[in-house]
């Protein structure tokens, strides 16, 4: 049960991170051609600490 509850909150967290990285790259006018690089980091990174904090819960 914890598994599909941190699921949901997962998505949820990608979800706003890309909303506010895609507000960054507005406001700081990233160009368009380095913007998919910056959203590929920023998803990597925190697709990394989503998954060791899921391993830590589990383990826990």
């Amino acid at each position: 049960m914890i598994s599909f509850w941190f699921i949901i909150f997962a998505i949820l967290i990608l979800y706003n991170i890309n909303r506010m990285t895609n507000s960054l790259c507005i406001q700081k006018e990233i160009a368009e051609d380095r913007q998919p690089k910056v959203f590929r980091t920023i998803n990597v990174l925190i697709t990394i600490m989503l998954l060791s904090s899921y391993i830590e819960i589990l383990y826990t």
